[in-house]
């Protein structure tokens, strides 16, 4: 539930930030006749953002549920949410300083064209995070319990977001969204990669890649199926007490370049040497 939990406060943040910023900028230009759009053009992506998500889910428990195509099904919805999760994060950092005044441009072109046109830029700008929460969401849950757990986790991490998001519109409070992205990305790389882990696994039960029952390790002796930390490791990072040679390669080959990547600073620009005189 932990991981379901960051999903929804990390996309659920973006979002916000996104609401908020489009509703500071007609406030303040006194255009506050549109915010009606924006909120109708937000709740429309909010809407199509649930419904895919139920459209995964029907399809995996219900269309697919007797046909040997739904772990293949699994497999490519999950190795879709660790390329959607990947670009994000890489994506927010570079774009983080930008997105405000990307944003006031493409209001003010969509409000020198009418109403419809506020509405439909305010549904582009959510829905994608909408979309990608998803789809993440669906795929991060593959395999847990249907208990309504990882759900809940997930509402209660967008609603966190929405009260951080109100309290840095309303108030003074004021948080270094650089430390939260930087923190929440790290988290979100390995949950991916328990993500990729998990598609593979499927890949290999749909016959499509060898060596289901090539294990890496077994320590399901060791590993209490219910304890605290197994439910940790394997709802956060998909850690399991046994796996393949394939999965803890795939986790492996994605997981570690990845974080480096994301975690190495900022390439700056060398000065070039003073010329010789």
């Amino acid at each position: 539930m932990l991981a379901t939990y960051l999903i929804g406060l990390r996309e659920g943040l973006e979002a916000t930030l996104v609401v908020s910023i489009l509703i500071a900028f007609l406030v303040k230009s006194d255009r506050k006749d549109r915010l009606p759009q924006v909120w109708a053009g937000v709740g429309l992506a909010v809407v199509l953002s649930v419904f895919f998500g139920w459209l995964l889910s029907y399809t995996s428990t219900t269309l697919l549920q007797k046909y040997e195509h739904r772990e293949l099904f699994e497999a490519i919805t999950s190795i879709l949410a660790v390329c959607f999760v990947t670009w994000m994060i890489f994506w927010m950092r570079k774009a983080a300083r930008s997105i405000a005044g990307d944003l006031r441009s493409r209001l003010t072109d969509a409000l020198a064209v009418g109403s419809i046109a506020v509405a439909v830029m305010a549904f582009l700008a959510v829905v994608r995070e909408g979309l990608e929460t998803s789809l993440i969401f669906y795929s991060a849950v593959q395999g847990a319990a249907a208990d309504g757990g990882p759900l809940w986790a997930l509402l209660g991490g967008i609603a966190s977001a929405v009260a951080i998001g109100y309290l840095m519109y309303a108030t003074a409070v004021r948080i270094n969204l650089t430390v939260f992205f930087t923190v929440t990305g790290a988290l979100l790389i390995l949950v991916a990669a328990g993500i990729l882990k998990y598609g593979v696994h499927d890949l290999q039960e749909a016959d499509v890649l060898p060596g289901l029952n090539n294990l890496a390790y077994d320590i399901s002796g060791v590993l209490d199926p219910g304890a605290w930390y197994t439910a940790l490791l394997t709802g956060m990072f998909n850690i399991t007490p046994t796996a393949s040679v394939l999965e803890v390669a795939a986790w492996i080959a994605y997981g570690l370049p990845v974080l480096i990547l994301f975690l190495l600073p900022s390439l700056t620009r060398i000065p070039a040497p003073a010329p010789q005189k």
